[in-house]
């Protein structure tokens, strides 16, 4: 007969291994990036939300109403986007100014061009520019990392030109105006936007290493969605499951408000254009037809 200790010990074991058993079944990391990317395609953060919950993931992955779009633009919902995380951290040096030089004096501007050199470098470089790829969202933690701009209009068009759909950063962006201007879809606090330069100030820590923003934790391979409604990360061993939850949402919300528009007279727009059926989509995908049944 069993004690009390070895029955909810054998209880416990039982609950560890059925939790273990649904992870393994919930793992995303078999699924290639092409796959997730389609699939997130056109996805809304609210319906990503609510597949989170459904799968049990409540107030997991969704960041700060801080980290906001730096601009919107409802009739092309160019802001918008979703894709691949690739991570990379900054944080503040502690470092001196310059080694020596009296920076003040004209004469030293060659010695301030090789230490500005230096630091861009070897210090406060890009090197997470090597993993970017079509679909990949760079989400930058530099929080606390000084008054620095990380980003501005220029790396960040250059990080799109490899295939990047957009950023999720902490702060310190810089060149607003141009950004804006140019439609560079970065989500970010405002209120921690940086001006100065990397040099002297910030030095990269890590890359492709967790990061956090907004509250959220953000693994390399997460699948990251952005609209107006803010940001949400999708951890990715249960992205296929709550992008197809997320999909058969927003399919349902597409065909109520396009009947709405029918009854009012309502002009169809492009929110309200009849997309592909779950099934045969997920089908195509390679996917379950049904992401709730066994």
């Amino acid at each position: 007969m069993l004690t009390r200790m070895g029955l909810f010990g054998c209880i416990s074991i039982s609950f560890l291994l059925i939790s273990l058993l649904a992870y393994g079944q919930e793992t995303g990391n078999d699924v290639d990036d092409a796959v997730l990317i389609e699939l997130y395609q056109g996805a809304r953060v609210t319906d990503v939300v609510d597949g989170m919950v459904t799968v049990g993931y409540m107030d997991v992955g969704v960041m700060d109403p801080k980290i906001a779009p730096l601009w919107k633009d409802v009739e092309t919902m160019e802001h918008r986007f979703s894709g691949i995380a690739v991570t990379v951290r900054y944080g503040p040096t502690n470092r001196p100014m310059h080694p020596g030089a009296d920076l003040t004096k004209p004469e030293n501007y060659e010695v301030y061009r090789q230490w500005r050199g230096m630091w861009y470098s070897q210090l406060s470089a890009e090197p997470f520019g090597e993993f970017i790829k079509e679909g990949t969202v760079v989400v930058m933690d530099n929080k606390d990392d000084n008054d620095t701009g990380s980003t501005g209009s220029k790396n960040i068009m250059d990080w799109q030109e490899k295939g990047a759909v957009g950023l999720v950063s902490a702060g310190g962006v810089r060149d607003i105006d141009e950004i804006i201007r140019q439609k560079n879809p970065v989500y970010t606090n405002y209120f921690e936007r940086g001006r100065g330069e990397r040099i002297g100030r910030n030095e990269v820590i890590d890359v492709q290493q967790p990061v956090v923003i907004g509250g959220c934790t953000v693994y390399p391979g997460d699948v990251v969605v952005a609209d107006s409604d803010g940001v949400v990360v999708v951890p990715r061993r249960v992205a296929v499951r709550v992008g197809q939850i997320a999909y058969q949402e927003l399919v349902d919300d597409i065909k109520g408000r396009r009947a709405l528009y029918e009854d009012t007279g309502r002009a169809y727009d492009e929110t309200v254009e009849l997309p592909e059926e779950p099934a045969t989509f997920f089908k195509r995908l390679g996917l379950p037809e049904d992401p709730n049944k066994p």
